[in-house]
C-alpha cells in the first residue's frame, strides 16, 4: 500500500480520550516512520488549542492544527479550519471522536479518505464508515483506545499494544520540580519519602466526584501510614477552590495543592504525576496522564464504566461497587443518593493505596 503523503487526525476534546489515542497515534508514527523521514508523508493533529500542550515531546505529530467551534478566535472555528484543511487536501482523515460534527469536518475539508466509526448518524459522511463492536442488537463498550487503532488499521497499520504513552520536556521537568519545591520546601520525591497525587476533577459533572472531605480524610490515613509522605492534590483552573478546602481541611504542611500557581499547563501536570509514587483518582484526565507514565494508580469508578476507559496498565486498582443502578454515565446521580461513589470508604481506599504503593503491579477491579 502507498503511504499517504498527509494524513489527519481530529484528536478528542476530553483530556482522558486524547491520551488514550497515544496507543494509535504512536502506531501510526512508527509505521510511516520512513515515509516521514524521508518527507513523503505527514501528519497533522487537529485538536482543542489547550491540549497540544499534552503531545509535546512525543514527536508523533509534524504539524498541531488548533480546533475548537466554540472559540473565541475566528481562526480556530469550523469554517476556518476546514479551509485550511481542505486547501492541502488530506489522503486520509482518522476521526476518533464520534460525534457529527467531526464528521461534519472531515467532510467538509474534503479527505480522499474519511474514516471513523458509523454513529450519530455521520454514515453517509464517512467514505470508510467502521461498525461499532455489537453483542446481537446491544454496542459493546469500547475504549478510546481501542476504536482509534481500528482507524489506523484501514491505513494498513498493524494494530499496536493500547499502552496510554506521554512524554515530558526539560522545561516540563524544571516546572514541576519548582512547583514541588513551593509546595514542600527542601523535601524530594523520591529519595525523601513518597508522593501521593490526588485528583478529584469534576469537568464531567459531580456524579464522578468522591468528595473533598473524604480525599481529606484520606489524606490523613496516608500521612499516618507512609512515612515521609507529601500529598499534592491535583487541580484544574475550574477546581481551585475545592482543592484549597481539601488543603485546608487536612490541616497538615504535608498537603498541598496546585491551586496557588498562577498557571497549569499540561507539562506542569505531567511532571509532577510522572514523580508520584501512587495516584489516587477518579475517573478523569489525570488517571490517564498517571497511566501514560505507568504511575501507580487507584481509580474511583462511581457512574462510569470500567471498559470506556480500559488500556494497558500494570501498576492499576480500579475500585467501583457493584449496584443495580451502576454505571449509568450521568453527570449528576438520577437517584439522588451518590451511592456509587458515597459506599467507597476511605478505609477501604486506603488500604488499597498501601497495597499498590507497596506491590505496583497490580491491574483488576475490586
Amino acid at each position: 500500500m502507498t503511504a499517504p503523503a498527509h494524513i489527519v487526525v481530529v484528536l478528542p476534546r476530553w483530556v482522558g480520550d486524547l491520551v488514550m489515542s497515544t496507543p494509535m497515534l504512536r502506531s501510526l508514527a512508527e509505521h510511516f516512520a520512513e515515509s516521514r523521514a524521508a518527507g513523503h508523508t505527514r501528519i497533522t493533529g487537529v485538536m482543542k488549542p489547550p491540549l497540544a500542550g499534552l503531545l509535546e515531546g512525543t514527536g508523533w505529530l509534524d504539524r498541531v492544527l488548533p480546533y475548537d467551534r466554540r472559540s473565541r478566535r475566528p481562526e480556530h472555528r469550523f469554517r476556518a479550519v476546514a479551509r485550511q484543511l481542505r486547501e492541502d487536501r488530506p489522503d486520509a482523515i482518522l476521526l476518533v471522536p464520534n460525534s457529527l460534527s467531526s464528521g461534519m469536518l472531515a467532510f467538509a475539508a474534503r479527505g480522499k479518505r474519511r474514516i471513523g466509526i458509523a454513529r450519530h448518524w455521520r454514515r453517509w459522511l464517512l467514505t470508510d464508515p467502521l461498525a461499532p463492536p455489537r453483542q446481537g442488537l446491544r454496542i459493546e463498550p469500547a475504549s478510546t483506545a481501542e476504536h482509534a487503532m481500528r482507524l489506523a488499521e484501514r491505513l494498513g497499520v498493524p494494530p499496536g499494544p493500547l499502552r496510554l504513552e506521554l512524554a515530558t520536556t526539560q522545561e516540563d521537568e524544571a516546572l514541576g520540580e519548582a512547583v514541588l519545591q513551593r509546595c514542600f520546601p527542601g523535601w524530594n520525591a523520591g529519595t525523601d519519602g513518597p508522593l501521593v497525587v490526588f485528583n478529584d476533577n469534576g469537568a464531567y459533572g459531580p456524579a464522578k466526584s468522591w468528595g473533598t472531605e473524604r480525599f481529606a480524610a484520606l489524606a490523613g490515613f496516608a500521612l499516618k501510614r507512609m512515612p515521609g509522605a507529601r500529598v499534592l492534590v491535583h487541580c484544574g483552573p475550574g477546581d481551585r477552590d475545592e482543592a484549597r478546602k481539601l488543603v485546608s481541611l487536612a490541616g497538615s504542611p504535608h498537603v498541598a495543592s496546585l491551586a496557588e500557581e498562577d498557571d497549569l499547563p499540561f507539562g506542569l501536570a505531567k511532571a509532577v504525576i510522572r514523580r508520584a509514587t501512587v495516584v489516587v483518582s477518579t475517573d478523569s484526565g489525570p488517571r490517564h496522564i498517571a497511566a501514560a507514565f505507568d504511575r501507580p494508580t487507584i481509580v474511583l469508578h462511581g457512574p462510569m464504566d470500567p471498559r470506556l476507559s480500559r488500556s494497558e496498565h500494570a501498576s492499576l486498582l480500579e475500585m467501583r461497587r457493584d449496584l443495580p443502578c451502576s454505571p449509568c454515565g450521568r453527570r449528576t446521580c438520577p437517584l439522588g443518593h451518590h451511592d456509587c461513589m458515597r459506599l467507597l470508604s476511605v478505609e477501604d481506599v486506603g488500604q488499597a493505596m498501601l497495597q499498590l504503593a507497596a506491590a505496583p503491579t497490580v491491574s483488576r477491579v475490586a
